[in-house]
């Protein structure tokens, strides 16, 4: 271990980047019914549960004013094929509420492997948790007054690093609130299906959910802006030393 200050700085920024990347990929591969020991899911699940009650009363509801807003008249209710329609959509409706947790799982594993072997194949995946010996000699070699502008350098970059890996996994924390509470209020939105002119209601929800699934793809993007910060910091502690 050496004892210069810009190696210490810059193996600790190192070594805190690294930490946080791998809690960062346990995160993004972690199942929302075990993160934490599954507490916070199992209450998310209770509350469903009990939004599912409300939800069946709503599914009629939005089912009810479909039907007004949609038939022009009581003979159209008449016709076979409305009939069919405005069953087939309660029922469909109704299944999405019985099963609602299940699709929601299901959505989020989809889209969580899309994201995990994103992750897996790129090519920023390892992680650099020491200087190399060669650039610590070169360090060390340079005298105090060279050494200014290497301490200014070293020390912006060791901040950026360690600043962004935070932000990463206060991002990644965030994500999974999100996920928790789309998760627990699922059947209210979901039951808007029932009715045709309240079905955008349901679209906008299952597309906002999708979106919160997908922000680990965005935590990719940090992740590869980190490790160009890392490299860019050696590549200028080599330069100007």
């Amino acid at each position: 271990m050496s004892d210069n200050w810009i190696v210490q700085n810059l193996n600790s920024a190192l070594s805190t980047w690294s930490e946080k990347m791998a809690e960062l990929w346990t995160l993004l591969t972690e199942n929302p019914a075990t993160f934490k020991g599954g507490g916070i899911w199992r209450i998310m699940v209770n509350i469903n549960d009990a939004l599912t009650a409300i939800a069946y009363g709503l599914l009629v509801l939005f089912f009810a004013a479909g039907i007004i807003k949609t038939c022009g008249s009581f003979t159209d209710l008449k016709k076979p094929e409305h009939v069919l329609k405005a069953f087939i959509r309660f029922a469909l409706a109704q299944g999405a509420i019985t099963y609602g947790m299940e699709l929601m799982q299901a959505l989020f594993s989809i889209v969580q492997g899309i994201v995990t072997t994103v992750m897996s194949g790129s090519s920023m995946a390892g992680s650099v948790t020491e200087l190399p010996t060669e650039i610590v000699d070169k360090i060390e070699s340079v005298g105090m007054l060279e050494s200014i502008p290497l301490w200014i350098v070293t020390l912006l970059g060791s901040l950026l690093i360690t600043v962004l890996s935070f932000v990463m996994i206060l991002t990644v924390y965030g994500r999974m609130f999100k996920i928790y509470m789309y998760t627990a209020i699922a059947p209210i939105p979901i039951s808007s299906f029932a009715g045709e002119p309240t079905q955008s209601i349901g679209k906008n929800f299952i597309r906002s959910y999708v979106g919160v699934c997908l922000e680990g793809g965005q935590l990719l993007h940090w992740h590869v802006l980190s490790f160009l910060l890392m490299q860019q910091a050696l590549r200028l502690s080599e330069i100007r030393s």
